[in-house]
């Protein structure tokens, strides 16, 4: 690993934490009425964004040297504690309000120690405001702090106090704290659409920060189920760690690069690892927020990647002019790697309402010199790992120029037809890409019924014949030249590779409809593998959709009733009997072209009656692995997800 030689960050602040550190802005009034602006939303989402705050405090008194674990249990009363070993929230009086310094905190906005700089040099919480945001969203809320060996206990509703902070003589958590702090909150039923808290999705949230912070041990106990759950998290290797675990199952080139410094204060880390596939997964994070959408860090990144392979490749003679270099999509393919920048909380500027982007102009040219720095140190330190990473490049850079070639031949016979349309596509006569919508159909028959079924005005019909590329495994040339695979290109208008423009793109609903047997879900995979691999953005705007075909039609006389589910078979079956006493005459559909075309629109394409499963991208890290292990070259990792879910493999024989 390389390692630029520079004093690793200390956030480890002066342990006299008290209220003198903690400011003051505004109340807690505007949070109730408005509570999308501190969250994001109410729904499920909003509900884990709260939850993630809390943990995010007690997450800064790790970043700030203090704190060595912390635990978050979900409980069976529907609330969740949050507990950490740190400092602790400050209880002596601040002045100037007369109060507690953990009531300010706890119930008025924009009150902590982030502000000002004096308690922490970086957080990852919303702006400081996490814990009091989550109280006002709170149908109860007590937090327990431990300093100097007592311990101090208030209560709270919807962000109000119900109790003064006391000194209470034991813990009511089951966790042996000698200090730090002890949240249990309810989530508000008239604010969130739901309360339950998904374990899926928090345990997501919890290994994302064990990998950020090495040797923070982090502790999740699901307590709401007869069989409880629980799971540890520590990771000595931060992202090196995140990064060998992104390449899991994908024949690495070479050990994965470290770089780290820290420029003022901020400071970067970055790790990067090349895999023989054609993938790229890089994620990136501002403290412990996960800035999805990238930014002004993850440019300087790719900058530097750039750079620093021409450079390289120059020096060596495998570049020998302007002409030969490599462009930043040539270093994606096979690259997973992990951007992580560390800086003052009050200096992050965030683009859009739910931190997605990070905006701070500034931190591209620093991480850009930085990473360029290692890299080179990197390429001149390991020769031959360099090598591997240039020859990985440089065929990319060929597959690039072929693919190119491949895509303008198709144009150019596009052209000479008259059409750059493919003759399979039956086209919708709307012409806005919001109130179109694409069906790919599987098979010619399913095709034509879809055909004579739908509504031309906006619904267009794409067949798809058989079993398509396996995009998991093919290189952007060989995709181009597939004919199916090229009709679907063409039908989209966005383009592919290099050149994509997803403002061209002719449908905002495209819509995946085969038949609901084991051929018809091989196809539906995929599918879905291309969208994930070479167009996500169509994945990451919500585009792409699965149609729900019925899987049973019951008639019972001339009443006709459509079934989605066996459990909606039985139910309808149940009403049918206490109606008639007519039989009721089951029929298993196997396939679309089993329906006529007015069978298919009124129960899979109507937009009255139909059902669509919205696909998305949840949680990138778990849908790579998963298409990697089911898709990829490796056996043993499919095979073992076989034997392991056969049981529950439900057989259509």
């Amino acid at each position: 690993m390389a390692q630029n030689k520079a004093a690793s960050l200390s956030n480890k602040q002066p342990s006299d934490y008290s209220a003198k550190h903690i400011q003051v802005l505004e109340g807690l009034e505007p949070v109730r009425k408005r509570p999308g602006m501190y969250i994001g939303s109410t729904d499920v989402v909003g509900l884990h964004e709260s939850l993630r705050e809390v943990i995010d405090n007690a997450v800064d008194e790790a970043l700030a040297g203090f704190a060595k674990n912390v635990w978050v249990s979900l409980n069976q009363d529907g609330s969740a504690t949050i507990v950490d070993d740190g400092r602790g929230i400050p209880v002596d009086i601040m002045p100037q309000f007369k109060k507690s310094a953990l009531e300010i905190v706890m119930t008025k906005l924009h009150a902590g120690g982030k502000f000002g700089g004096s308690a922490y040099k970086v957080s990852g919480g919303l702006h400081g405001v996490g814990a009091s945001v989550v109280n006002a969203l709170s149908e109860k809320m007590w937090v327990e702090v431990k300093r100097n060996g007592k311990t101090y206990r208030q209560e709270y509703e919807r962000g109000v106090p119900k109790t003064p902070v006391k000194e209470i003589q034991s813990s009511s958590s089951v966790f042996g704290i000698d200090s730090g702090t002890i949240a249990t909150f309810f989530p508000d039923k008239k604010i969130f659409s739901t309360t339950t808290f998904d374990f899926d999705i928090v345990k997501k949230a919890i290994r994302e920060r064990a990998y950020l912070i090495p040797g923070l041990y982090f502790h999740l106990y699901d307590n709401r189920e007869e069989e409880k759950k629980e799971v540890n998290y520590y990771f000595e290797g931060g992202i090196v760690s995140l990064v060998e675990k992104l390449n899991e199952n994908k024949y690495p080139l070479h050990s994965a690069i470290f770089i780290k410094k820290l420029e003022g204060d901020v400071e970067v880390e970055v790790s990067l690892q090349y895999n023989n596939g054609y993938s790229e997964n890089v994620q990136s994070y501002v403290n412990v927020i996960n800035t999805v959408n990238g930014g002004t860090h993850l440019t300087g990144f790719r900058m530097a990647l750039t750079r620093a392979i021409n450079d390289y490749g120059k020096k060596i003679g495998s570049f020998k002019n302007g002409e030969d270099s490599i462009t930043g999509d040539d270093t994606k393919e096979g690259l997973s790697a992990v951007v992580f920048i560390k800086m003052p909380q009050d200096r992050i500027q965030f683009e859009g309402q739910t931190k997605g982007k990070l905006g701070n102009a500034e931190i591209q040219p620093l991480v850009a010199q930085i990473v360029k720095e290692g890299l080179s140190t990197y390429f001149e330190e390991n020769p031959s790992e360099a090598r591997k990473i240039l020859e990985k490049v440089y065929l990319a850079a060929k597959a690039r120029l072929a693919a190119k070639a491949a895509k303008e031949a198709i144009l150019r016979k596009g052209a000479l037809e008259g059409s750059s349309l493919p003759g399979k596509l039956a086209d919708c006569q709307e012409k806005d890409p919001k109130i179109s919508e694409l069906y790919i159909v599987e098979g010619d028959s399913a095709g034509g019924s879809a055909k004579q079924g739908r509504d031309r005005k906006f619904q267009a019909i794409l067949p798809i014949g058989g079993k398509i590329l396996n995009t998991e495994r093919a290189r952007l040339d060989k995709i181009i030249e597939h004919e199916e695979l090229k009709n679907l290109i063409i039908a989209l208008g966005a383009g592919i590779g290099e050149t994509v423009k997803f403002e061209k793109l002719r449908y905002h609903r495209i819509i995946i409809m085969t038949d609901a047997d084991v051929d018809g879900e091989h196809i539906e995979t995929l599918i879905l593998t291309f969208f994930y691999r070479h167009l996500p953005e169509i994945v990451k705007q919500g585009y792409l959709y699965i149609a729900q075909p019925p899987l049973y039609k019951l008639q019972s006389g001339k009443e006709i009733k459509y079934a989605y589910s066996d459990d909606e078979k039985d139910s309808e079956m149940k009403m049918l009997n206490g109606q008639r006493k007519t039989a009721i005459n089951v029929q298993r559909y196997k396939g679309l072209g089993e329906m006529n075309p007015e069978q298919l629109w009124e129960t899979t394409m109507n937009p009255k009656n139909r059902i669509l499963k919205q696909v998305n991208i949840g949680d990138a890290e778990e849908a790579d692995a998963v298409f990697t292990m089911l898709m990829g070259d490796e056996v043993p990792p499919r095979k073992h997800f076989i034997q392991s879910n056969a049981k529950t493999a439900i057989l259509d024989v």
